[in-house]
This record gives C-alpha cells, sequence and structure tokens, in this order.
C-alpha cells in the first residue's frame, strides 16, 4: 500500500481523466471561462475548515470551484515530501515553467506587477506562487523560499485565455491544459531517485519513460501495472448527464474522483477497489468529504461554444443529417454518448492498450461538444483533425462517405 501511495506521484497532474468527482452524481458539458460572471474566484480564503483540530484544506467543503482550483487534498506529502518539487520550483524562472505547460492566472497578479515581472528570474516564480496564480499549483512561502508545494485538479483540468501573453490569461476551468508536460515535471523533480526505488525501478529507467510522453499527455495506470503507455488528458466539461466520465468506463465521476485525488495526486485520503486490489486509508480523509462540492461545480460547467465564424454553418448543417444517419446511435442524444454502454476495441478500431488495462477491458464513447478546440483525438491522440476522425470512422464502419459527405460532417462536428 504504502508503495502503491508513492508512485502516485505519478499520478500527479493527473487528474487526468477528468479532475475531481464525486458522488454517484453524472458528468457535466463544458469548458466554460472560470472568470466569468458570478463565478469569478477572489482566489482562496485565508483559513479553511477544520475537524476537531484538523485542517481540512483553504475551501469551505461546499465551495466546489474553490476545492477545483485550490484543494490539494494533503498531496504535499508526495510532492513536498517525496519528490521535492518545492525545491524544484524554487530555482526555475517563469519561461521555463511556462515551457512545460505550466500557467498563470492574470486576474491573481495586480496588472502593474505582471507588466513589469522579470520572466528569467526564479524569484518571480516564488513571488507567483505566493500569489497563488500559478493554476493548479498551491504552495506555502516563507522568506522568500518555497517550503511545501501541492498540486489541484486545476493544474491538469484548466487553461488560460493567453490574454496578457502566451500562458498568461483569464482561467478557463475543465479545459484539458494540452500543453502540460507531465511526464517532463516528474523527470526533473529531485525527489524521482526515491520514488523510483519505492517502486523497484531504476532511475534513468523511470526518467526515460517520463519523458517519452509528452505534452498533454498522461498515464494513470504507470503506477498499478508499470507499463508506460499515456492517454490525452479529457476534457472536465461537457459531463453533465454522462453517466460515465474516463475512456474506459470504470465508473461515476465520485469513482474517478476519488481514485485520481489518492492514488495519482498523492492527496490524503481514503481509496478502495477490490478490482484492483486497492485498499487505501489515511487518517484524516481529507478526500471523501470534498467529492460532492467538487462533483456539483464539475457539472455546472458548460462546454465552449465555437467561436463565431470558425466552422462553414452550411456545411454544417448538411453534415448533421450525414451524423444522423452514420454516428447517432453511439454519440446519441442531447449528450452525444450512449454511455453506460461500454464498446470493445475492435468494434470501432480503436488500439485496444488502454482498454486492455482497464477493469472493464471496453471503451466509453467520447461527449462530443466542445471537440472544435481539443485537437488532436481519441484517447491515445492518434486522430490529428476532425477530418482524420471523419476518415478513420468511415474506414472502419464501411461508411462509404463521399468527399462532399466527409466535409460536411466534419464541419458539423466543428459546429458542436
Amino acid at each position: 500500500m504504502e508503495r502503491r501511495i508513492i508512485w502516485s506521484a505519478l499520478g500527479v497532474l493527473a487528474l487526468l481523466f477528468v479532475g475531481c468527482d464525486d458522488g454517484d452524481a453524472e458528468p457535466d458539458d463544458a469548458g466554460r471561462r472560470l472568470d466569468a460572471g458570478p463565478t469569478a474566484d477572489a482566489g482562496p480564503p485565508d483559513a479553511g475548515p477544520t475537524d476537531g483540530g484538523v485542517d481540512l484544506g483553504p475551501c469551505a467543503l461546499d465551495d466546489g470551484q474553490c476545492i477545483f482550483r485550490h484543494d490539494t487534498f494533503g498531496d504535499e506529502q508526495l510532492w513536498t515530501d517525496v519528490l521535492r518539487l518545492n525545491e524544484l520550483v524554487s530555482a526555475i524562472p517563469p519561461t521555463t515553467a511556462l515551457a512545460v505547460g505550466l500557467k498563470v492566472d492574470a486576474e491573481a497578479v495586480p496588472a502593474e506587477v505582471l507588466a513589469s515581472a522579470d520572466l528569467d528570474d526564479p524569484a518571480t516564480t516564488v513571488a507567483l506562487l505566493s500569489l497563488n496564480a500559478v493554476v493548479g499549483v498551491r504552495a506555502t512561502v516563507e522568506d522568500g523560499a518555497v517550503t511545501r508545494v501541492g498540486i489541484t485538479c486545476a493544474l491538469c483540468h484548466s487553461t488560460v485565455d493567453d490574454s496578457a501573453m502566451p500562458g498568461v490569461g483569464s482561467r478557463l476551468d475543465g479545459w484539458p491544459n494540452r500543453d502540460l508536460d507531465p511526464g517532463a515535471i516528474l523527470a526533473l523533480t529531485p525527489g524521482l531517485p526515491t520514488l523510483a526505488a519505492s517502486l523497484g525501478v531504476e532511475t534513468e529507467a523511470a526518467r526515460a519513460a517520463l519523458e517519452s510522453w509528452g505534452p498533454g499527455r498522461f498515464d494513470a495506470r504507470f503506477n498499478q501495472d508499470g507499463e508506460s503507455a499515456p492517454v490525452l488528458i479529457p476534457p472536465a466539461y461537457g459531463l453533465a448527464g454522462v453517466p460515465l466520465e474516463t475512456y474506459t468506463g470504470e465508473g461515476p465521476l465520485s469513482y474517478w474522483n476519488a481514485y485520481v485525488a489518492v492514488t495519482q495526486m498523492g492527496g490524503h485520503g481514503n481509496f478502495q477497489d477490490e478490482r484492483l486490489g486497492l485498499d487505501i486509508v489515511q487518517e484524516p480523509d481529507l478526500v471523501t468529504p470534498k467529492l460532492p462540492a467538487l462533483r456539483d461545480y464539475q457539472l455546472s460547467i458548460p462546454a465552449p461554444s465555437p467561436p463565431e465564424g470558425s466552422f462553414d454553418a452550411a456545411a454544417a448543417a448538411r453534415g448533421r443529417t450525414v451524423f444522423e444517419a452514420s454516428c447517432a446511435s453511439c454519440h446519441a442524444g442531447s449528450t452525444f454518448t450512449d454511455a453506460p454502454t461500454l464498446h470493445a476495441p475492435e468494434e470501432t478500431g480503436m488500439d485496444p492498450t488502454e482498454a486492455r488495462r482497464s477493469v472493464t477491458g471496453m471503451y466509453r464513447t467520447t461527449p462530443l461538444r466542445g471537440a472544435w478546440h481539443r485537437a488532436p483525438y481519441f484517447h491515445d491522440g492518434s486522430a490529428e483533425t476532425l477530418e482524420d476522425v471523419v476518415a478513420h470512422y468511415d474506414a472502419v464502419l464501411g461508411l462509404g462517405l463521399s468527399a462532399e459527405a466527409a466535409a460536411d460532417l466534419a464541419a458539423y462536428l466543428r459546429s458542436l
């Protein structure tokens, strides 16, 4: 059990499959800008709730947005105590942090400070961390030094709109951070040798596997079976009404949120699954009490609408007819998925690796809203464009689409 908890380090950035969730609630829809309207974030409070003197974190237990953005679930036990990420972030300038896909919330930084910041100075990184401005990273800074650091759901499942500069802008919660390179970050941590030793793996072998993942990809099973086959970080929007939120449909939001928080982020909480042989109990449980509000927040995030003028409306209208005739049996209804029905890899011509490593051995039909912005496609990123998606299914399912029909269908997908 100890080994599994430590290796969850790898899962780290990975709130991979859909952030954190909870309950047996249904998933939600859409990547909305969290900075808009009544959901604007004023940042975490100075002090959060306690239970019998135990600090439960920076957020009220009914504040799902705060939990999603700012709660580490006590995972500093992994990121600081084992991986020593605090030492790494103290020594790198913002330019390096941005290069591995970390994002900065411009609204957490006074405009005049942001305008004059030296992005080549590690001290600027420390200053940004002290302001809770690095999306998905929460740090304790004392006398100009980062002494504790942990990660949150937002690390993988939020990005920014680049309104200030590339990598710096207003938050977009629920949007997958496809610039983030979790493997590269893990490979850079001073504690990697300790992590590798706990798994009985040579440090350089672990480093090579992690560095092979690439931006926007994470392997949340690596610490369970020792294989390295990362999948795309999925969106945490567009899930309302969808019974299963992971690529392979292991369970509802509550299941995957608990799995990720405890076994991947390294949070201090409980997770049990006899199918995986996991029975992790840590007291106090800093995960379970927060799952309901976290789920509700995720389910409230709407899918992003395509930008005006980004698709041919006439072609999309024709493509809808093609879609209803060729695709709607699986991408069904307003959620565009037939989940909880699952499909064998050979049904849709998908690479079977991820399914084989799961407890279901199958794949869930992916909801489609917001697909316009999240290329590449399929769980493994094997389709670069929506046109490639259409070509794949045309060949595998024998749809016999004309070139015009295929183009119209891609236009329709781009309109969702």
